[in-house]
């Protein structure tokens, strides 16, 4: 009967002896990696955001019990907001669970200003560059793609730091000569003009045709380039 309450008793200390080290300890920076990695792998944010997230940091005098198993990491409010409460919790025959605050900001690619860029003067790959932005801080369609924009003229100041938008630029503007095509399925023909206002790719302006002397409102498809279909 001893022999076998001995037995028992050994069986025991094993028992949690083993649970012991199959226990992990867990520092604190791992477990702010952990809620900062599963923030990253599931916020939802439109594709060409770009996501950071900062972890406060966990108070020292927490005292962080080990886990047999790997930690859990969850958001149970499923918050989008700025500020997210990211759950981790041990799931064991010891149970625990804590709670981080993550902040969330989000950035877009846009095209910024470089430098002032004064009234009247033209977009170049000098004074613009493509770089992630606060959405607070874009006003305005989002700009990313410098191509269509190259040598458009600017309509009012853009400080340095600034997005770039439509409303502050114009393909063709008011007093541009400009170059008409007048095309068909059959044909296409082009002559010169002069735009009487100002418009963005795919806006209708106003244009005189300098050889016909005629007021017609085609449609602004590149740098001082308009068109209309017959």
């Amino acid at each position: 009967m001893q022999y076998n309450q001995v037995i028992l008793s050994f069986s025991s200390l094993m028992l949690i002896f083993s649970s012991h080290c199959l226990s992990k300890e867990y520092k604190r920076e791992e477990i702010e990696q952990i809620s900062k990695n599963y923030v990253e792998q599931n916020y939802v944010t439109k594709s060409e955001g770009k996501i950071n997230v900062s972890v406060a940091q966990l108070d020292p005098r927490i005292i962080i019990k080990p886990c047999q198993i790997p930690l859990k990491a969850n958001i149970p409010e499923k918050s989008i907001g700025r500020n997210v409460n990211v759950k981790i919790s041990c799931e064991d025959s010891t149970p625990w669970k804590m709670y981080l605050t993550a902040k969330v900001s989000i950035t877009y690619p846009v095209l910024v200003a470089i430098k002032t860029i004064p009234k009247g003067s033209r977009l170049t790959e000098d004074n613009v560059a493509l770089q992630f932005l606060p959405e607070h801080k874009i006003r305005g369609e989002k700009l990313n793609d410098f191509k269509p924009i190259n040598g458009a003229k600017v309509k009012r100041r853009i400080g340095k730091g600034k997005a770039i938008n439509n409303k502050s630029l114009c393909i063709v503007c008011k007093g541009d000569s400009v170059t008409i095509t007048a095309e068909s399925k059959n044909f296409s023909i082009k002559t010169q003009g002069k735009a009487l206002s100002s418009g963005n790719i795919g806006e209708q302006i106003r244009v005189e045709n300098l050889r016909s002397g005629k007021i017609i409102t085609p449609q602004v498809i590149a740098i001082n380039q308009v068109v209309i279909h017959l």
